[in-house]
């Protein structure tokens, strides 16, 4: 054969990489497709519904679940977020100092605080303080001890983030300020850290999601029967009952907040991607 004859001859030509891409999610699909329906198929649909979907029992957790449940829970939350937030800010303006040992404890704080479990802080705060201080009690008593308890965790992720919002701000924002007679200080706290917010209010949001979810963690406090958040709320009803329907519902009420705010991150991180280009 010529090299004539070679050249005339087509090649053989292989799938794009489109083409590849199409066959990969096809592939994803198909597979996505038949668990679903091999799940639904072998499941025994009868006695997930008489274990989790049991209408009457449902019907007798309103209204408490909404007034009793779902509001302490959101309490608890706002109250850790707030904690959390303060002293997230003191430590992240300690990250940034000038002094060694403010930056050496602020480091230390946050290694502690984010390396610890959760479940730790809660009993920590409500077994170990009042060994450590006799006769003394928290403010607010369970709403304060998880105040404080989320907060203690909360601040340790949000001091980082605080500091990395305030870091991407652009120097010149200071030295403008500065140039027009602004103290240090006065230049923090009116120029750099309200732009701070704008460019961390997505992952802070997304921190508040996070703490709603925590917040179930209160059980370890020992609370009473009207200090229940969603969590023990359902499971106390599980065990009166012995049937998991109230799990169930007590997981719906989590996803009727916790999906909004989720959607609302997403929204902002969006808008703050248009913003940068």
């Amino acid at each position: 054969m010529t090299d004539t004859d070679t050249r005339l001859q087509p090649k053989k030509k292989g799938l794009t990489r489109r083409q590849k891409r199409t066959l990969s999610r096809g592939v994803q699909y198909a597979v996505f497709v038949a668990a679903v329906i091999a799940f639904a198929v072998t499941a025994d649909w009868d006695r997930l519904q008489n274990q989790f979907a049991q209408a009457g029992i449902a019907q007798q957790m309103f209204p408490d679940v909404i007034t009793l449940a779902l509001k302490n829970t959101v309490l608890y939350t706002v109250s850790g977020f707030v904690v959390g937030l303060v002293l997230g800010m003191v430590v992240a303006l300690m990250r940034l100092s000038s002094v060694g040992p403010y930056r050496w404890l602020a480091g230390v704080y946050i290694e502690i605080f984010r390396g610890l479990p959760a479940l730790l802080i809660f009993i920590f705060v409500g077994v170990a303080v009042p060994l450590a201080f006799p006769g003394t009690e928290i403010p607010g008593g369970t709403y304060g001890k998880v105040a404080i308890a989320l907060g203690l965790v909360s601040a340790a992720y949000m001091a980082e983030t605080i500091r990395a919002g305030i870091q991407a701000v652009p120097k010149g924002q200071t030295e403008a300020a500065r140039s027009l007679g602004f103290s240090p200080a006065k230049a923090m706290i009116s120029i750099v850290i309200p732009q701070a917010f704008r460019i961390i209010l997505p992952p802070l949001t997304n921190e508040l999601v996070l703490l709603f979810k925590d917040s179930s963690l209160v059980l370890f406090l020992g609370v009473t029967l009207e200090e229940r958040e969603l969590s023990k709320f359902g499971r106390d009803l599980a065990s009166t009952t012995a049937n998991s329907t109230p799990i169930l519902v007590a997981g719906l009420c989590y996803l009727l907040v916790t999906i909004p705010l989720s959607f609302v991150v997403r929204r902002m991180e969006s808008k703050a991607q248009e913003a940068i280009r």
